[in-house]
């Protein structure tokens, strides 16, 4: 067994990409595309080159499916950000032939089946701090290209309240305090003299 050792940082064209051979993970592919219209392709593939022209992607199999549903050419989409029209983050609306940013690894066949194991098993096991994510969410002008959506941020807002009021201790009824009364002879400490 050999760890994955990485070689380069290269740009691929689609049609020298192969899926992982049994990928087990159904990730959502029209979300994704959604994400790269709007941010680009903001993360790399992991793929392991197994002949001169050909890959096989461990990790990014939903993205590569994504840029391939996107297609080659100019799409005509643009997506608005704040009060401005971009272009597709894909194509930039130009003429395009379907290509993916890698990075390039070496490995044995354990090492790769582990790669794209732990990429698809590690996003499950996490969790979310709901206060932080809803922060993020709600600080963002619109929700494009987020994964996320105006009845997911309402969902979580309510279950934050509901947290919240759980957790309070009800409320009892406190004894009024006052003030204990004065010592006879004890030194005044409020720094003022008596009249």
């Amino acid at each position: 067994m050999t760890q994955a050792t990485y070689v380069r940082t290269d740009t691929i064209p689609l049609a020298q990409l192969t899926p992982f051979p049994g990928n087990a993970k159904r990730g959502d592919v029209g979300a994704i595309l959604t994400s790269l219209a709007r941010n680009g392709q903001y993360r790399s593939l992991v793929v392991r080159q197994v002949e001169p022209d050909r890959y096989v992607v461990l990790a990014g199999n939903h993205t590569t499916q994504a840029i391939a549903a996107h297609g080659p050419g100019d799409c005509g989409m643009t997506v608005k950000v704040g009060d401005e029209e971009r272009p597709c983050g894909v194509c930039g609306n130009e003429p395009w032939e379907p290509v993916a940013r890698c990075e390039v690894v070496t490995c044995d066949d354990d090492t790769a089946k582990r790669v794209n194991l732990v990429d698809n098993r590690a996003a499950d096991l996490g969790t979310y701090d709901d206060q932080a994510l809803a922060e993020l969410i709600a600080g963002l002008d619109d929700l494009g290209g987020t994964g996320w959506t105006d009845e997911d941020l309402g969902d979580l807002l309510t279950a934050i309240e509901e947290a919240a009021a759980e957790e309070e201790p009800p409320e009892e009824e406190q004894p009024a305090t006052t003030a204990p009364a004065a010592t006879p002879g004890a030194q005044d400490t409020t720094g003022t003299s008596p009249a």
